[in-house]
């Protein structure tokens, strides 16, 4: 099955395929268009929790899979079938076999002594969940310098609209030693930043053994594998999905003349019938995201959580940025219950749990206890990367949100982003999770604003 596009994106030329045993792209998988020179097409995942609003038991089983992937392939096993019928199915919005998905994906778990690092920001929250079907040790990078905290290491992500990462573990013996590292990535398309990633670490801390873990392997070739041979080294890739994606030699001249089409009103595609945002007809612009700005008026009450007066256990790190250890994995498990009930979900309220940028862990495992609790729960999250929205069917992205960012972040003030969060009166209920130091007056001038058309409630939830 070929992956399913838009108008839009046949014009750019892009076409996707499977190739090889495992899940269906065309299931996984949508096609956007980005707002970056570096690489002009955005695949869109159905089952990260990133673009999508995603059922937090499918976004948490994917990962949990993709770890029992790397578990057979460490132990030397062949690979554990993958459900892809019951994926499929919970992909398309079928609520027993998401519920199933969750209940079995985990099954079967054994302790690996490896440590795991996944990528922000897209797949920090995916690196836990594989980490976590390992009872693993956890480090994933960040484009945050914090205080107090020195690097161990750093790399490039040469196509990524913010390209800088850091190593910022709290202990820097996490990274010493030879036990295998497994690197968790939400697509795989050529390998460099991965092959990028393991020449600067193993330069100071060689080993043995590498995996690659991704929910799409989309590379063209084996230079990935062939360069850490090079380097004395052996690693094998694990996916959930196969796939060829076919890129015409003059895309971005294509995507260039698309955006100048949308941007002109007199070559602008007309809207579908019926399709809203901001309470008015979609252009199909991609200029046509709000902007919240100080003063607007906002939707119902908004209700502030501090997790760390809710039972947060003594010594347990929010997430992996700073490293998240084998044992703390129970720990998160056993307090998640009483956590999720703080954060005032009702039964028969439609609830939005929003991660922000790399902040992903948490929060969906906040949003998969709500569901196992039988509350109608929907997990995604904020981003750095701009991408273009059309309201157009089999667009990937379909509507979309622009507000400033909230955090100081090093690199300076830019805008952020939220995609197909629907338009007013969405949602029952939201709830944005964000850690202290995005607790500032522009993200209530920001993000909170620009949710509030789209809800009836929202709560603020900020980590310890």
């Amino acid at each position: 099955m070929t992956l399913s596009t838009s108008p839009l994106t046949d014009r750019i030329g892009v076409h996707v395929r499977a190739i090889g045993p495992g899940a269906d792209p065309a299931v996984l998988l949508g096609l956007a268009l980005r707002r970056n020179p570096r690489r002009a097409q955005l695949l869109v995942s159905r089952v990260l929790g990133k673009h999508v609003p995603t059922d937090p038991r499918l976004v948490r089983a994917a990962g949990l899979l993709l770890g029992g992937l790397v578990a057979d392939v460490l132990a030397g096993r062949d690979p554990r079938p993958l459900p892809v019928d019951l994926l499929h199915a919970a992909v398309g919005g079928d609520r027993s076999a998401a519920i199933t998905l969750g209940l079995t994906a985990g099954a079967g778990r054994t302790s690996v002594d490896a440590l795991v690092l996944g990528y922000a920001e897209t797949a920090t929250a995916l690196g836990h969940c594989v980490a976590e079907a390992l009872t693993a040790d956890y480090l994933h990078s960040t484009r945050r310098p914090v205080d107090g905290f020195s690097a161990a290491g750093g790399f490039s992500e040469e196509h990524s609209h913010a390209t800088d990462h850091l190593l910022l573990p709290a202990d820097p013996d996490l990274l010493r030693g030879d036990r295998p590292l497994v690197l968790v990535d939400d697509e795989l398309s050529t390998g460099r930043t991965v092959l990028n990633t393991i020449t600067a670490l193993h330069a100071t801390h060689p080993r043995a053994r590498y995996v690659v873990a991704t929910l799409v392997d989309a590379r063209p070739d084996d230079t990935l594998v062939d360069g850490v041979a090079a380097l004395g080294a052996r690693l094998d890739v694990v996916a959930l999905c196969r796939a060829e994606v076919t890129v015409p030699p003059d895309v971005h001249e294509r995507v260039a003349e698309v955006r100048a089409a949308l941007a002109d009103p007199a070559r602008r595609p007309v809207a579908p019938a019926g399709s809203q945002w901001g309470g008015s007809t979609a252009t199909g612009s991609e200029q046509s995201h709000p902007t919240a700005t100080r003063g607007e008026t906002t939707r119902g009450e908004t209700t502030r959580v501090v997790l760390g007066g809710c039972g947060w256990p003594d010594g347990l790190p929010v997430g992996g940025r700073h490293g998240f250890l084998a044992e703390h994995h129970r720990a998160l498990d056993a307090a998640l219950p009483a956590l999720a009930r703080s954060l005032g979900a009702r039964p028969g309220e439609s609830t939005l749990v929003l991660g922000t940028e790399e902040l992903m862990a948490l929060p969906l495992r906040l949003a998969q206890t709500l569901a196992d609790a039988g509350c109608a729960v929907r997990f995604s999250t904020t981003t750095r990367s701009p991408a273009v929205v059309v309201d157009e069917p089999g667009y990937a992205l379909r509507t979309g949100l622009t507000f400033g960012a909230h955090d100081d972040p090093a690199d300076g003030p830019g805008p952020r982003f939220a995609y197909n969060l629907g338009g007013p009166g969405s949602w029952d209920h939201v709830v944005v999770v964000v850690d202290p130091s995005a607790d500032t007056p522009a993200l209530h001038d920001g993000l909170l604003a620009a949710l509030a058309p789209l809800t009836r409630r929202t709560t603020l939830v900020i980590t310890p």
